[in-house]
Order: C-alpha cells, then structure tokens, then sequence
C-alpha cells in the first residue's frame, strides 16, 4: 500500500474545504491507497481534545463499522465528527439524549418506540396530504416566479418547504409553527458558516427551545390524545412509550435529520437535473422508480459521521486503538468504483444502488427513508408537471459545514 498524495494538513472536515467542494478526489485517492487514513488535528481544533480520527473511505468498511456497534460507539464522543473548537465537553455530552448519539440497548428502546411513527402504513397515511402539498408549493412558486420575470430561489421556495411542511403533519406541529422549526434547525447545523452568524450559545439555545416547544406538545397531548404520532408516542408513559423530554430531543433529531438532510437531498437533486439535462428531460418523459434513491446518492447530505472504538481492533489493515475516533465518509462509500458503475455519472434509472446516503445499515439506519424518499419523488413529480422548463441562473451557494453537504440557495429561472 503506498502513501496517499495529500498536502500536509489536509483534514475532509474542514469547513472552508466542503464549503467550495466535496473532496471526491482526495477520497478517489485513499481508496485506492490508504482506506483507513489517519487524519491528523490540532487537538481541540474539532472540539474533541484529542489529535485526531481516521478517515473511512470505501463502501464495505464504512458498512462494517457501521454495522459494529459493540466496537464503534455513537455515544462516546456523539456522532458529529466535527464542532466548534470553543465547544464544551459538557456541550457535547448533552446531545447523547438523541437518538443518533446513543448506543444499543438505550437506543433499541427507543427506536423501538418510535419506529410507529414510520411504519409503512404511517408513511402511506401521508401520502394524499404531502402530494397535495407538494403541488401547492409548486404552484405557488409558479404564481410567484411569474411575478419576477420567471426568477426565484429554488432553495427557500420549493426544497425547503415540503419536508418542513411533513414534519408538521407527521408529529402534528401546526403548520404556520413550521418556520420555527426551520429557524431552529438552522441555528442547529449552520454554526460553521459565517454568513449566519451563529455561535454554538446560539445553536444551543435554538436545540432548547425546539426541545421546549416539542414538550409543550406532547403535555397537549397527553391531556387530550389526537390521531397523530405525539399521541402515540407519548400519550402513557411508563407503558413503553417516551417522557416528555425524550419526544422533546427526538424532535431535535426530525428537524436536522428529517429537515436539514432531505431539503438538501432535493436541492443537490434539481442542481443534478439541470447540469444533466438528459436526466431531466428522462425524467419528465418516464418517472422512474429509481430516481429518488440516485438524487441521494449524488447528493449524499450528510458527508460523513463519527464513531469512537470502544476497544483496540484492525479495520482495513490498520491497528486503531481504544478511544480513537473513526470518521465514516458516506461521499467516498457512494462513489466506490466497487460498488458503483461509473460513480461518477448522475443516472436516475442506476439499479441496484446500495448506496449509503441513509447510514451504512446497523443500529443507525435512516429511519425517515421511507418519508425521505416519498417527499422526493413528490416534489419532483410536480416540478416535473408545473415547472418542466426550469434552467439555472446562477451557481449553487453552498454550506460552510464539517459534515453537511448542503446548498443555501439556487437561483433557477422559467426559459
């Protein structure tokens, strides 16, 4: 195995490096070179006082420590791979109460509990009222576009919108309460680009007043139970069901990952379809099935996540030792030339497509797939009735984030 050729310092979670670009070169490079890479920090830089993690870069590794929880532990050190240098220890040990920060058994009770929010009957009973809704943006942003010379903000208009708006209907958040949400999750995962402003005492304070709006509703609900999911999640604690704080965070974790991820999936998806016009014109023409789970491939929202190893192993020939952090890259797993065929190619009828823009399997498989996907092909089956005729009017505004791969805005425009 020969050195990987990487300036020095080079780190994949370098804010300023996933603001500009996804590094599939560089992952291109330790796939072929050195697959378990360790990445060297200044300690403290990621939050974490240690002097760095290794870099997980091909599909089947990033399966196997996904997949291993007794040797990878989400709760040690959270699965954020990569915080603010000014954070706290105490900062981070508190977002262990989420459901992505915790390791089995807690954290089988609780998916346990609230896997009966996205049963497959749960997501069907959505289905009529997020196709509505899904035409409802779309043709308000139509009605709005033609007021601007057929210019608008693909991002704020449309992708953000229907995920926000299924959340609302899934926990039965009232719908006018969905820019809350937003501005919440925002101040959550945007604490690295500086456009926002946002510190982590900002995105703290966002994390608990979402946890406080979301214990409020389920206090509702549990004097007076509604046909929606709080109801059944929360409505006889100590019956299997979460405590008031437990929805609370789970909450927290339906805002970033049900929201912040999936409107950067449809995002990322309509910046495809128009650099592929081909893809898109396929699109309207034939609406494949498979077209969903390629947008989060390409897109793949969530670069990368973090486990800690609970005790001294071998992955892909290298000795990490108890303690150390692994960062598992899903960008690089998705563009395996392994697994893919032509990685590199945005092609909407790929089938088979194990990608692992969802988590590599494991305890921490996406729960909101099946939400994920539907919100997708929704959205897009309405661009594709309203506005088949979109072209871009500018580049993407990307996120400056350590592990979100993620666009601000997307100026498209009527031809």
């Amino acid at each position: 195995m020969r050195c990987p050729h990487l300036p020095d310092g080079f780190d994949f979670t370098d804010p300023d490096l996933l603001q500009s670009r996804v590094p599939h070169p560089e992952f291109a490079e330790l796939r072929q070179t050195a697959p378990v890479w360790w990445c060297a920090q200044p300690s403290g830089i990621a939050g974490f006082q240690d002097d760095g993690y290794w870099a997980v870069t091909r599909h089947a590794d990033v399966k196997y420590v996904s997949t291993h929880p007794e040797l990878f532990s989400s709760t040690t050190n959270t699965a954020v791979i990569r915080f603010n240098e000014s954070i706290s220890r105490e900062q981070i040990d508190v977002q262990k109460l989420i459901m992505l920060n915790m390791d089995p058994p807690e954290h089988t009770r609780v998916r346990q509990i609230v896997q009966r929010g996205f049963t497959p009957r749960a997501i069907r009973s959505l289905e009529a009222a997020l196709r509505a809704r899904a035409r409802s943006i779309v043709d308000a942003t139509l009605s709005e576009a033609d007021k601007n010379n057929g210019a608008f903000d693909f991002v704020t208009t449309i992708a953000v919108e229907l995920p926000l708006q299924a959340i609302a209907e899934l926990i039965g958040v009232p719908q006018e309460d969905r820019t809350k949400i937003f501005d919440w999750s925002n101040k959550m995962a945007a604490y690295d680009d500086p456009e926002y402003a946002i510190t982590e005492e900002i995105g703290a304070e966002a994390a608990m007043e979402l946890v406080s709006y979301a214990m409020n509703l389920a206090a509702a609900r549990k004097e007076c139970p509604a046909k929606d999911i709080v109801s059944q999640l929360v409505a006889a604690e100590g019956e299997g069901n979460l405590l008031s704080d437990e929805f609370g965070f789970f909450v927290i974790l339906l805002a970033v990952a049900g929201n912040e991820t999936t409107r950067n999936a449809i995002s990322h998806g309509m910046h495809a379809f128009l650099t592929h016009p081909d893809q898109w014109e396929l699109y309207k023409r034939e609406r494949p099935a498979t077209a969903a789970e390629e947008i989060v491939r390409w897109a793949t929202p969530v670069v990368a996540f973090q486990r800690t190893a609970t005790q001294d192993t071998e992955l892909g020939g290298r000795k990490i030792k108890a303690g150390d952090r692994v960062g598992i890259f899903y960008s690089s797993a998705n563009h395996d030339p392994e697994v893919f065929d032509a990685p590199e190619r945005f092609d909407i009828t790929r089938d088979p497509n194990p990608h692992l823009g969802f988590g590599g399997g494991g305890p921490h498989f996406c729960l909101g797939k099946s939400l994920a996907v539907l919100e997708i092909n929704l959205i897009f089956n309405a661009i594709a009735d309203v506005l088949p005729d979109l072209r871009l009017a500018g580049d993407p505004r990307r996120l400056r984030s350590a592990w979100l791969n993620g666009i601000k805005g997307l100026r498209v425009t009527r031809s």
